[in-house]
């Protein structure tokens, strides 16, 4: 058996953000049509250990069957060091004889299709007039996100706010998160807060907010009133109910509950579902991330890279 491993480098170059956008908006279609399979992620959080590790598995059925798994160590505490918190791999399975066919850098696969994810949900969710772009976070995911927001929006203004400020070049850069969304149309959250960077108060009328940093049950960025004010759109709605913070907060606090999802970004490609009702309306995607779309992402990679005969192709 064989397998071709692709690196960092190889993944960026071979998964550009616009042609991520287009597959991740057909891999969550799909999944709404029932053609994916996308079990709940099983976490592993050794007792006291601000570490974690994620195991993401994923099916498609039909005539191009195909397993994936994403197994990822995410480090809190990596952005001080510069590094990436995201550490692992994502592996794919021949979906007929279960063969490993490639083994791909987890970390790029993420900063990449989480923000053309975002993407998807801007393009359909945000005022079609949005000029001023919020960024909260410098991280990997800030600059993904700048491309990707750029690549569905042609924004006059963009301001960021993150703890370690000149880390995105050629923005302009607030001094608190309340001054940097004050003025936004839309917003993008992807920080490593664990209580809520943002009020409801500072939010004006038919802004769109990604909310995206908080991916576990413990820790959220928005704030109740904002989430109980908004028209929510999720990636998965088991997801959500089982590992959004930003969700499962307001929820034990009586605000919201189940019925406030409005829809899936996946329901709403394929028409089941009703999006913006309103140039007013508060609108707010929670990202999770799903193993569907480091699918998708990973196999348009390997594919363009045996096209290329990129990467190392070694026995297992």
């Amino acid at each position: 058996m064989t397998v071709r491993i692709l690196d960092e480098h190889d993944v960026r170059r071979l998964l550009p953000m616009d042609e991520c956008i287009d597959l991740m908006a057909d891999a969550l279609a799909a999944l709404a049509r029932g053609e994916m399979h996308n079990p709940l992620r099983f976490v592993v959080r050794p007792p006291g250990e601000a570490s974690l590790m994620g195991l993401m598995p994923a099916h498609r059925g039909g005539d191009a069957p195909l397993y994936s798994l994403k197994a990822v160590a995410i480090f809190p505490g990596n952005s001080a060091r510069r590094l990436d918190s995201h550490q692992g791999f994502v592996a794919l399975f021949d979906g007929e004889t279960g063969a490993t066919t490639a083994l791909l850098n987890a970390g790029a696969i993420t900063a990449v299709r989480t923000a053309a994810v975002s993407g998807v949900a801007t393009r359909l969710l945000a005022r079609g007039d949005a000029r001023t772009l919020a960024i909260l976070g410098t991280g990997i995911q800030g600059q993904s996100h700048l491309d990707a927001m750029r690549a569905v929006r042609d924004f006059d203004r963009v301001v960021v706010w993150g703890r370690t400020p000149g880390r995105i070049a050629g923005v302009e850069e607030a001094a608190s998160a309340e001054e940097a969304v004050r003025d936004a149309d839309v917003v993008v959250t992807a920080t490593s807060a664990a209580e809520p960077i943002i009020e409801r108060a500072w939010l004006k009328p038919g802004v769109h907010i990604n909310a995206v940093g908080s991916s576990i049950p413990t820790t959220r960025e928005l704030d109740t009133a904002t989430m109980r004010d908004a028209a929510l759109f999720v990636d998965r709605r088991e997801s959500t109910l089982n590992e959004a913070g930003d969700f499962l907060f307001p929820q034990r606090e009586g605000a919201i509950g189940p019925e406030n999802i409005r829809a899936e970004i996946g329901e709403l490609l394929t028409g089941s579902g009703e999006g913006r009702r309103s140039p007013d309306e508060l609108t707010v995607f929670k990202s999770l991330g799903l193993a569907v779309e480091d699918l998708a992402a990973a196999e348009h990679v390997v594919r363009r890279a045996e096209a290329e005969n990129v990467g190392q192709v070694v026995s297992l």
